[in-house]
């Protein structure tokens, strides 16, 4: 665990935080600063900073929590929707170094936006950049 980061610091109990899942490799808590009413943070005890750096076994595990959380939000809040959000390096958006998804209950009429301009390829491109990604896929 990182001494200077925020999720391991609320693992390690020196930050308070509403809980609403733990076991020995995972937590979910309530996100202080929400989206929306019932935003929780998923995350690994372990301090990975990417989805990139967790092992296999262990990315599924906290995959099959963040369904849990947004089942049991899905049971407890009876939303419309949820977002899912998983942010990967600063430029991305990621602000704390440590692997976490976001589960967003999502209302009617609630003013959040999670979009982006579309965008378009050359001709020719869309090729080459899947010829880029095919290429480090093992």
């Amino acid at each position: 665990m990182a001494d200077d980061c925020v999720f391991c610091n609320i693992v390690k109990g020196k930050i308070p935080a509403e809980k609403v899942y733990e076991d020995n490799k995972m937590m979910a808590f309530m996100d202080i600063m929400p989206a929306n009413k019932g935003h929780a943070l998923v995350v690994t005890k372990n301090h990975y900073e990417t989805i990139m750096d967790v092992p296999d076994r262990e990315l599924a595990e906290l995959i099959i929590l963040v369904k849990k959380i947004a089942k049991a939000a899905d049971q407890g809040m009876a939303p419309g929707g949820f977002n899912i959000v998983q942010y990967n390096r600063p430029v991305a958006g990621q602000v704390i170094p440590h692997i976490h998804f976001h589960v967003i209950p999502r209302f009617k009429g609630d003013g959040i936006v999670l979009n982006w301009k579309q965008g378009s390829y050359k001709e020719g491109e869309i090729g080459e950049y899947a010829k880029n990604i095919k290429s480090f896929i093992s």
